[in-house]
């Protein structure tokens, strides 16, 4: 019995021991991973200020407001100091930006379901960002702070809402920080000179961000008036205060262009930041590197920098390590996933991204569009910006990643900085009417900031039975790829899978999404039918054709 007693208490104290060290261990976790506030005046909360409604869908804060134009988007002005334009942005724009949050949080559930796994995802995304607050200029934090005030409630148990926005700030730089999930693929280019229509500098983006059809179903031009630097345009969707495509009052374009980056260590500047601080601080090219030179981010990107007053464009081109600036020695300038500055061009991780990724295709069928139809106007900029076709006009099916217009662009924009003009599509995709904007008149509180003269029209792409069928197609793809992923139920009968086929018969995305459906179901003849049938069209990429060999061996080994 005293045997007994003494190895209960020895239990017990152990017990006790490692529930103590369990607990120092959370709250030491708990402190390294707290952000501070960033000093603002907490007298100045959201009940300062009164939302007005101006008409539908037209609210107005002050000097502020926000509102729904005829084509969809919503358009925001803001003014005043940082914080305080946080607080008058989340209380115009507040079921926007819950919107925006409910869509990405489900989008996080859907791909990781499991609770166990959420709190460890959640510890991951903590840690990793524990000092992010420490890379954003204080003027930013303090903006952001305020938008954060009206984040709903119900997502308190993910983390409070300050550190939830600033995570969300960063989710870009982590999307393709861990790019084989395919977030991120951009494409875009400038021309002036004789490539010109007339001479002076254009630029075209595609921003080729997909987080769901849900996330890309708002969208949001902002026009921000700032206490220091410079008037600027973003667009974007709420609650993003950082910028992915935007343009200064002085003729200053910023767009982001993701490259291959090695996994990062820890959170930085995130790259929208970056890119919203040289908007907000440059007139043209050199303070624009004067500004990426200073800052350090956490992972590989391009930064087409268009300037109006040297009528040029360049690529800024950052590592976490290094950066170069790339400048075109001809009259045209392209920019897709991959470096092409000197210090980078001997980069084993830009060379391996050149060789097995799709960004050579697409950099390459730009430049034969661009020789193809110039000199360029904003016109041709949105055909080409458009263009589904391959190298040479081949047909390599609806969404392949190896077209320009992949079917899955949240936005496009068209700059023609001389004139302060700037063009942004409308759903879907860059397929709806690019609106202009000029932004001199934007920021002249004009009564109607679009100018229809201007616009571009819908691609009658969209009126087509082809298009209808693409729709179709997407909505099967998605429930395939939930039910292998997730184990999401799905009943496909052989006519489904043929009507599946039809709708997209020349891309080999079809046939992969199908070889992985059988291989889950365990039908392996099938499977390995559809994965041959996948590499005899134009694959993406030569990592993606590896990965599907690799499947197909799986099987024929079994």
């Amino acid at each position: 019995m005293r045997l007994l007693k003494k190895i209960m208490r020895i239990l017990f104290i152990t017990l006790l021991t490692a529930i103590g060290l369990l607990t120092v261990a959370l709250l030491l976790l708990w402190w390294r991973v707290s952000i501070p506030d960033p000093k603002v005046d907490k007298k100045l909360t959201t009940a300062n200020y009164v939302r007005k409604q101006t008409g539908p869908d037209s609210y107005a804060v002050n000097n502020c407001w926000l509102r729904k134009n005829k084509y969809g988007i919503w358009e925001m002005y803001l003014e005043g100091a940082p914080y305080e334009r946080g607080l008058i942005y989340g209380v115009l724009a507040k079921e926007l930006i819950q919107r925006q949050e409910e869509v990405f949080v489900n989008q996080i559930n859907e791909l990781v379901p499991n609770r166990f796994y959420q709190q460890v995802l959640k510890l991951f995304i903590a840690w990793f960002n524990r000092d992010i607050y420490k890379n954003i200029p204080e003027e930013n934090l303090q903006e952001i702070y305020g938008v954060s005030q009206s984040f709903a409630d119900k997502y308190d148990y993910v983390g409070p809402k300050y550190y939830r926005i600033l995570y969300y700030h960063g989710a870009h730089d982590i999307g393709h920080a861990l790019n084989d999930f395919n977030m991120v693929g951009c494409t875009s280019f400038a021309v002036n000179k004789e490539s010109s229509k007339d001479g002076s500098l254009l630029i075209g983006r595609n921003f080729d961000f997909y987080m769901g059809e849900e996330f890309a179903k708002e969208k949001m031009i902002v026009f921000v008036k700032p206490t220091t630097g410079y008037k600027f345009a973003s667009y974007s969707w709420a609650g993003l205060t950082g910028v992915v495509s935007g343009m200064n009052e002085m003729g200053v374009t910023v767009t982001l262009n993701a490259s291959k980056s090695d996994l990062p260590m820890g959170a930085k500047d995130p790259i929208s930041i970056l890119a919203r601080e040289i908007l907000q601080y440059a007139k043209n090219k050199d303070e624009a590197i004067a500004i990426a030179k200073a800052k350090e981010t956490f992972v590989s990107e391009s930064l087409l920098i268009g300037s109006a007053a040297d009528d040029k464009a360049i690529i800024i081109e950052k590592s976490p390590l290094k950066w170069d600036v790339y400048e075109s020695s001809n009259s045209t300038l392209v920019c897709a996933n991959h470096y092409q500055g000197e210090i980078f061009m001997k980069d084993s991780v830009n060379l391996n991204n050149i060789q097995n990724s799709d960004s050579k295709y697409r950099f390459d069928r730009v430049n034969e569009l661009l020789s193809a139809t110039q000199p360029i106007d904003y016109l041709k900029a949105a055909a080409i910006l458009r263009n589904r076709q391959g190298v040479n006009g081949k047909n390599i099916g609806m969404g392949n990643p190896k077209s320009l217009n992949q079917l899955i662009a949240h936005h496009a924009v068209i700059f023609k900085p001389g004139e302060r003009n700037m063009w942004v599509s409308t759903p879907p995709y860059q397929l709806g009417a690019f609106v202009c904007y000029n932004i001199s008149a934007a920021f002249a509180h004009v009564n109607t900031l679009t100018i229809d003269s201007l616009t571009i029209p819908a691609d009658s792409f969209v009126a087509t039975n082809d298009f209808n069928r693409y729709e179709h197609y997407k909505k099967i793809k998605e429930l395939i790829k939930k039910h292998v992923m997730m184990g999401a139920p799905v009943a496909l009968k052989d006519a489904e899978i043929q009507m599946f086929i039809s709708d997209n018969p020349d891309c080999y995305l079809t046939y992969m999404v199908l070889g992985d459906f059988y291989k889950k179901e365990k039908e392996s003849v099938k499977a390995i039918k559809y994965y041959r049938m996948a590499l005899e069209r134009d694959v993406a990429s030569v990592n993606e054709r590896a990965l599907i060999n690799k499947k197909l061996k799986s099987l024929i080994g079994q």
